[in-house]
């Protein structure tokens, strides 16, 4: 009686949305100008989805599971709470595509006349940012395993800048992208001894790290802390992240005689494979008004108990001086549960600036604000996070096992990443610094 009643709504449901949309849409009318504006970033050759959808031809097959996605939400991948913040990447439908989509399949996906087409979006073959100013990659691939654990790889990339660089616009790209779990491109600036003992373009594993399968309680390495802060963010890879993209008047700088230090993680999936990853630069036209910078709250101290289903855990930090609020990226593991951020401003007042109420691991998703929000000196930004731990959680890789922070999928990670721009003539020192609470 109960599963009928559920298959009579669902039912329902799906003929009021078809039955919302006047007339039959057609593929080259109705369908093709939403695939390019919501779904050929990813669904075209080369890109993270298995499947492309340039053409009728690539789309027709698919319209049921497309159907079944759109209807779960399962696509396109957002996981905002709509409740809370506006932002200008948000993937996911309007009613009224989703209307149009369910209409169209409903109907019999209907090819339509090709004059109907809009023009075929364009882009730069292997990059989704454009065309690169300038490519750096990995001068020696890196061997990746069938199975087995990788320890987290560096590479060290010299720009060979003589001159300080404003990028408007950067991205990273693997080149084995199915055992490829993330890359983050970090900026190495003159006088740094952060891995100091790295070759430039030989692949390098920190002695602190090889071999290890636990970071540690203390989740850093032994030995002079100097050494172990890496440089500023440029630019990161992972499912549904998207590249660096500075809006008109904002960079992120390179100095020069930087280096561009790429952190990898592989994760080896059965066949064994090569890489030689890189990232393509795209320099600002002209000196930003604004510089581009990210900053975190993090938390290295987990102990999830075996079996939690609830575990909270807190991280926090303080803006040092006056900024406005770019982007948020959440960042956790198989465990992750939801992923919450509060500014709390110096006045006292409190603004929920992000929640992900269904964080999915297999999407690292950044938020990147409608309008820039304006944090003012000593705004303390707040991050919430629930793991679960317990046999329910599908994705859990050993609930018997008590968790602690740490590099692999299998350990867990809490940082809530965020960016902010500020004047480009301001010094930036302050935003570096490392910020702990007195109880750690």
């Amino acid at each position: 009686m109960q599963l009928s009643l559920i298959a009579m709504t669902l039912s329902g449901s799906i003929a009021a949305t078809a039955g919302s949309v006047s007339t039959t849409p057609t593929y080259y009318k109705d369908i093709a100008p939403l695939m390019q504006n919501r779904c050929q970033e990813c669904h075209r050759s080369g890109e993270v989805a298995p499947m492309s959808f340039m053409s009728y031809d690539q789309v027709r097959p698919w319209a049921k599971a497309i159907k079944n996605a759109v209807l779960t939400k399962k696509m396109p991948p957002w996981f905002a709470d709509p409740h809370f913040g506006k932002f200008s990447n948000d993937r996911s439908l309007s009613q009224h595509e989703i209307d149009t989509l369910i209409a169209w399949i409903d109907g019999g996906a209907k090819e339509g006349d090709k004059k109907d087409a809009p023009q075929p979006r364009q882009f730069a073959e292997g990059w989704t940012i454009g065309q690169p100013d300038q490519v750096f990659q990995m001068p020696v691939a890196i061997d990746v395993p069938a199975t087995g654990v990788v320890d987290y790889t560096y590479v060290v990339i010299p720009t060979g800048f003589t001159e300080d660089k404003w990028v408007q616009f950067a991205e990273a790209r693997p080149d084995a992208r199915s055992a490829m779990h993330h890359i983050i491109a970090f900026l190495r600036p003159p006088g740094s001894r952060w891995l100091k003992n790295a070759k430039p373009g030989i692949p390098y594993i920190p002695e602190g790290f090889k071999g290890r399968t636990q970071t540690g309680e203390s989740g850093h390495q032994q030995g002079n802390l100097e050494d172990q802060i890496p440089g500023e963010l440029l630019v990161g890879f992972a499912p549904g992240l998207p590249p660096t993209e500075c809006k008109p008047g904002e960079a992120k700088l390179i100095k020069a005689g930087s280096d561009i230090v790429l952190q990898l993680h592989y994760t080896p999936n059965g066949k064994a494979t090569t890489d030689r990853s890189r990232v393509g630069l795209i320099f600002a036209k002209e000196p930003p008004q604004r510089r581009v910078m990210s900053m975190l709250a993090m938390n290295a101290f987990l102990k999830i108990p075996p079996g939690d289903a609830n575990y909270e855990a807190h991280a926090h930090a303080t803006v040092p001086l006056d900024v406005n609020l770019v982007a948020l990226t959440p960042h956790m593991h198989l465990r992750g549960k939801d992923f919450l951020y509060t500014a709390v401003y110096p006045t006292g007042e409190k603004q929920v600036l992000l929640n992900v109420p269904h964080y999915d691991f297999n999407w690292q998703l950044s938020y990147v604000e409608n309008q820039e929000l304006l944090l003012p000196k000593g705004t303390r930004i707040e991050c919430v996070a629930h793991y679960d731990n317990s046999p329910n959680n599908p994705a859990n890789p050993d609930p018997a096992k008590e968790v602690r922070w740490g590099d692999q999928t299998f350990e867990e990670m809490m940082i809530g990443f965020f960016d902010v721009s500020f004047d480009a003539k301001a010094d930036p020192t302050p935003l570096r610094q490392r910020q702990r609470d007195p109880s750690e």
